[in-house]
């Protein structure tokens, strides 16, 4: 009986270069990320923030303005309670935007802010500001243009109104992920439509539209934001105010508070501004 020697293994196949490189690169920029931009670097400035004059000195300059902060993606309200003491202390009356995580839907997360707003200019007798970080300062600029009678003024920080999906990859992964997870039934989250579609297309129309000249904005922007491309956060309806901070650090970062606070004085003092019964 002849003995038959087993067949060779099967030569292993290789990823063409061009992937292997592509994936390579991939990775490294997610390295490069995470180590940019994460919770211990957001809050590296802190310490820098509370020693700052900007911080030290309280001027009482708000005048018992209203303000309404709106977080960013996957935050929620506690991202920015710094912003909120910093706030309080000088006069202002800040309020949250009420949309949790700002993980849901965008027409009904601007829903809920504008019903937020309306509340909070009643409550405090006057058009109050509105302070959003990253995608809740798209979401603050379609709640302007909606309902500029609520509005005395708007702070965009880090805030890609020009190209909402042009964020890093990741961010974009996560937005996919629970957009398949609405569509499998669970409820509160942004669906395919935020995406693509018809309704994507009305709110970058929302986006683009002119703000009221009642309405100032500022926009915040960093070219180290490992987030969103700086160009993305331009918005032409704005004055521009550049930063060196990351992305997620913005909150504590003594340079935007130095940015905006002239403005939400000059904001607060508006003797003009028609007062709500």
């Amino acid at each position: 009986m002849t003995e038959t020697s087993p067949a060779p293994p099967a030569p292993r196949r290789r990823a063409p270069a061009n992937l292997t490189t592509a994936i390579r690169v991939a990775t490294a920029d997610t390295v490069r990320l995470l180590a940019r931009e994460n919770a211990f670097t957001a809050t590296r400035d802190l310490p820098r923030l509370v020693r700052h004059p900007v911080w030290r000195t309280r001027r009482h300059c708000g005048q018992g303005r209203g303000v309404v902060l709106v977080p960013g993606f996957f935050a929620g309200s506690p991202s920015l309670s710094v912003t909120r003491r910093w706030l309080r202390d000088r006069g202002f009356r800040p309020r949250d935007a009420g949309i949790g995580f700002d993980v849901g839907c965008t027409s009904d997360l601007v829903t809920r802010l504008e019903e937020r707003l309306t509340r909070h200019v009643r409550d405090t007798g006057g058009r109050v500001v509105l302070i959003g970080h990253s995608r809740g300062g798209g979401l603050a600029r379609l709640a302007a243009v909606r309902r500029p009678d609520l509005v005395r003024g708007l702070v965009m920080l880090g805030s890609p109104v020009l190209d909402p999906l042009g964020a890093h990859p990741l961010v974009l992964g996560a937005a996919r992920v629970l957009a398949r997870l609405s569509a499998a039934g669970l409820p509160g989250l942004i669906d395919a439509g935020c995406l693509a579609g018809p309704c994507r297309d009305e709110h970058l129309a929302g986006l683009a539209a002119p703000l009221s000249p009642d309405v100032p904005a500022l926009a915040v922007y960093s070219r180290r934001d490992g987030i969103v491309p700086w160009r993305s956060c331009l918005d032409p309806a704005a004055a521009h105010a550049e930063v060196r901070s990351t992305h997620l650090g913005m909150s504590v970062d003594p340079d935007v508070y130095s940015a905006i606070e002239p403005v939400l004085t000059e904001w607060a003092n508006d003797t003009a501004d028609s007062r709500v019964a």
